[in-house]
C-alpha cells in the first residue's frame, strides 16, 4: 500500500479549520454568560434547596448569601440564593479517595483538575418581574447566573434612609431601613444579643441614622450609656472601619440629656441637661401595683388606702377644686384610671393615709402627716375623722399595712415624685421632630423607679403623639412626627415572669404598639436576654437584628418566630463576630447578615 505524504503542521490545521467551518463552525456555548448548571436531584434532595455545578473559575460568582438565576429548560425563571459551598471536588473521582488522600499527604503530586458544588435555596419564581412562591423546581442542567450588585440590591430591597452597613458578600449593597414606611418602623423592631456582640453600635447608628431622617427619638438607657451621642467618636477601631467605608465621625445632632431629681446622670458636661420629676397622678394605680410588686395582702390595702385618699382629698377640696368645680367634675366623670390616676394626688397623700390606716388599726395615735397638704390643723383633723369613720372596714392585720407603708417608703425616699424643684417631662419636646431624648436612668438603683418611669413616658407620648393623631385627622395638622421609643434592657421592663404577674403592664405595651403603625409610634426593644422577654411580646414585633447568640434555647425560640431565616444563618450566629448581625426587617425580601457601620459617635463602656 503506497505510503501518504507527510504533511506539514500548517498544512494540518488549516484543513482542520476548513472542516470545521464546513461543519457549522466552532462550537458555542449555549448560555455563554452562564457561570454553572443545576444538577441532578438527588435521594436527600429537599423541596427548596438543589445542588449547583460549576466550574472552579467561577467560584468567586458563588460567595455565602449570593444571588443566582436559574434559567430552567422548561421556561420558568428562578431565583435562588448559596446557603452552603461553594465546596470544591476533584472532576471524576471523589474526595476521599485512596489516591486523593495519599497524594496530598505526600504533598500534592498529584494534583487533579476539580469543580465546584454549592447548595443553594429557591427564593421564588420571577413572573412578570415579581418573585412569586415557586410552583415547580428547575429542571436538571438549567443554565444558573450571578447578579449583578444591582440587580441583587433590587432584589433583596435592602436599601434604606436609615442606613445600617453592608450586606455580607455584597460590599457594595448597603443595608438600610426605609423612613417613610409605616409597614417598617411602627411594626417595632427587637435587636437582641449576648455582651460584646455590637449591639451598642447597633443602636447609636439607628439613633444617629433616625435623627438625621427627622425622628423624634427617645431612648430609655439604664445604663447611661448614650449619655455622650453629641460628641463624635475617638475609638481608634471606630475611626479606622469609617475611614475604611468612607464614613466621617460625628456627633449627633439636637440631644437632651433627662435624669431624675436627685440623681447623678452619666455626662454632667452635657451642653442640654435637665432634671425632671414624676407626677404621681399621673401614673396609673393600676401599673403602680404591679410595678411595685405587692401581695395579695398589701394590693387589698393599697386599694383600701387609695380610695380613702380620693375621698379625703374630695373633702378638703383639692380635687375637685372649688373655683372650678364643674371643670374637674367633668374629668372624674371621664377618669380612666387605667391610663392615669387621681387629679393633683401625690405620693405623699397616699403615704400618709397608709400611715393613719396602719396607726388605726395598732390602735395608736396618728402620725405627723409628710404632705405638706395635710400639716395644718383643718388637715389633721380631715383624717381623723376619716379614719373614724373607716376603723371598722379596714383589714386588721398590722404587718400587711407596715409591709405596704414599707414599699411606698421606698418609692419616696429618693424624692424623685411630685418633686417642686423639677418639672414633668415635656413631651411636646420629647416628640419633636428631629429630637434626641436621652433618659439617663444609671443612678437611681431601683428597678421598680426606672419601670415606672418607661411606664410613665410610655404613656405620656401614646397620649400625645394621639392628641397630634386628632388634630391631623381633622387637618389642622400638617403631619404627624415620626417618633422611635428605645427600651435598653428590655427583660428588666418585661420580662415572662413579670408579665405573668402584670397583665396590665404588658397590656399597656400592646396598646401602644397596636396603635403605632397609624400614628408613627415605633419601639426597639434592645436586650442580651431575649429568652426572657414574653411570648406575647415576639407578636408585636415584626423587624430583627440578631447579633452573636450562644444559647441553643433561645436560638431555637427566635428560629419559632422570625420567618425566612435559612438553618445556615442559624448555625453562623453564634459564632458572629462582633458587628456582625442578621437583620430582618418587612421591608426586605429575605434576611441578610449585614456588617454594621461602627458608630460615628461617643458611646461609654465599650471596649
Amino acid at each position: 500500500m503506497d505510503e501518504l505524504p507527510l504533511r506539514s503542521t500548517a498544512e494540518f490545521s488549516q484543513d482542520l479549520v476548513e472542516e470545521v467551518n464546513k461543519l457549522g463552525g466552532e462550537w458555542q456555548e449555549e448560555d455563554p454568560n452562564a457561570i454553572g448548571r443545576t444538577m441532578f436531584d438527588l435521594p436527600h434532595s429537599t423541596d427548596d434547596s438543589l445542588t449547583i455545578l460549576l466550574p472552579d473559575k467561577n467560584r468567586e460568582f458563588v460567595p455565602s448569601q449570593a444571588l443566582l438565576r436559574i434559567k430552567s429548560k422548561d421556561g420558568r425563571v428562578y431565583m435562588a440564593v448559596v446557603v452552603a459551598g461553594p465546596f470544591a471536588e476533584p472532576d471524576g473521582l471523589r474526595g476521599d479517595t485512596n489516591l486523593v488522600v495519599t497524594t496530598t499527604v505526600r504533598g500534592g503530586i498529584f494534583m487533579p483538575p476539580y469543580h465546584c458544588r454549592c447548595q443553594v435555596e429557591l427564593m421564588g419564581e420571577e413572573i412578570n418581574g415579581q418573585l412569586l412562591p415557586p410552583r415547580f423546581r428547575p429542571l436538571p442542567n438549567s443554565p444558573v447566573f450571578s447578579l449583578s450588585s444591582t440587580e441583587t440590591e433590587e432584589v433583596l430591597k435592602a436599601a434604606g434612609d436609615i442606613r445600617l452597613g453592608l450586606a455580607a458578600g455584597h460590599d457594595r449593597i448597603e443595608v438600610g431601613i426605609p423612613a417613610d414606611k409605616k409597614s417598617v418602623l411602627p411594626r417595632h423592631t427587637g435587636i437582641f444579643g449576648t455582651t460584646g456582640g455590637g449591639k451598642s453600635t447597633t443602636v447609636a447608628n439607628l439613633i444617629a441614622e433616625a435623627q438625621r431622617n427627622n425622628f423624634a427619638v427617645i431612648v430609655l438607657d439604664v445604663e447611661g450609656e448614650y449619655t455622650r451621642l453629641n460628641e463624635r467618636t475617638t475609638d481608634p477601631v471606630m475611626l479606622a472601619g469609617l475611614e475604611g467605608r468612607g464614613l466621617q465621625p460625628h456627633g449627633v445632632a439636637n440631644t437632651s440629656v433627662y435624669h431624675l431629681i436627685g440623681r447623678d446622670t452619666a455626662n454632667p458636661d452635657h451642653p442640654d441637661l435637665h432634671s425632671f420629676s414624676l407626677k404621681f397622678y399621673t401614673l396609673s394605680p393600676y401599673a403602680l401595683v404591679e410595678l411595685a410588686e405587692l401581695s395579695e395582702a398589701q394590693d387589698t390595702r393599697f386599694w383600701k388606702a387609695y380610695n380613702l385618699t380620693k375621698t379625703l382629698l374630695r373633702r378638703l377640696e383639692i380635687f375637685p377644686r372649688k373655683a372650678v368645680l364643674n371643670k374637674d367634675e367633668e374629668i372624674l366623670i371621664n377618669l380612666d384610671e387605667f391610663e392615669v390616676g387621681y387629679p393633683l394626688m401625690t405620693l405623699n397623700h397616699l403615704y400618709d393615709v397608709v400611715l393613719a390606716c396602719t396607726a388605726t388599726v395598732d390602735k395608736g395615735e396618728l402620725p405627723q402627716p409628710v404632705s405638706p397638704d395635710f400639716k395644718n390643723e383643718q388637715t389633721r383633723e380631715a383624717i381623723k375623722v376619716l379614719m373614724n369613720e373607716q376603723a371598722a372596714t379596714l383589714e386588721k392585720s398590722i404587718p400587711s399595712w407596715r409591709a405596704l407603708q414599707g414599699k411606698l417608703g421606698r418609692l419616696r425616699r429618693p424624692n424623685v415624685f411630685d418633686n417642686p424643684q423639677a418639672q414633668a417631662l415635656n413631651y411636646s419636646r420629647l416628640i419633636k421632630p428631629g429630637h434626641v431624648s436621652l433618659i439617663d436612668l444609671s443612678d437611681t438603683n431601683s428597678p421598680v423607679i426606672n419601670n415606672l418611669v418607661i411606664s410613665d413616658i410610655l404613656r405620656g407620648v401614646q397620649n400625645r403623639q394621639d392628641e397630634y393623631y386628632q388634630e391631623y385627622e381633622k387637618g389642622s395638622r400638617e403631619a404627624l412626627p415620626k417618633v422611635m421609643i428605645i427600651i435598653e434592657e428590655a427583660h428588666e421592663f418585661l420580662s415572662e415572669e413579670r408579665i405573668s404577674a402584670m397583665p396590665f403592664l404588658f397590656e399597656q405595651v400592646a396598646r401602644i404598639a397596636k396603635r403605632g403603625r397609624k400614628r408613627w409610634l415605633s419601639l426597639v426593644f434592645v436586650t442580651q436576654l431575649p429568652q426572657h422577654l414574653p411570648r406575647q411580646l415576639f407578636g408585636l414585633i415584626n423587624n430583627y437584628i440578631l447579633h452573636k447568640i450562644n444559647d441553643e434555647q433561645t436560638l431555637g425560640r427566635l428560629q419559632k418566630v422570625i420567618s425566612g431565616v435559612d438553618e445556615s444563618l442559624w448555625k453562623r450566629m453564634p459564632g458572629l463576630a462582633p458587628g456582625q448581625a442578621v437583620v430582618s426587617l418587612t421591608s426586605m425580601t429575605r434576611p441578610l447578615l449585614t456588617s454594621i457601620d461602627p458608630a460615628p459617635c461617643k458611646l461609654r463602656m465599650i471596649d
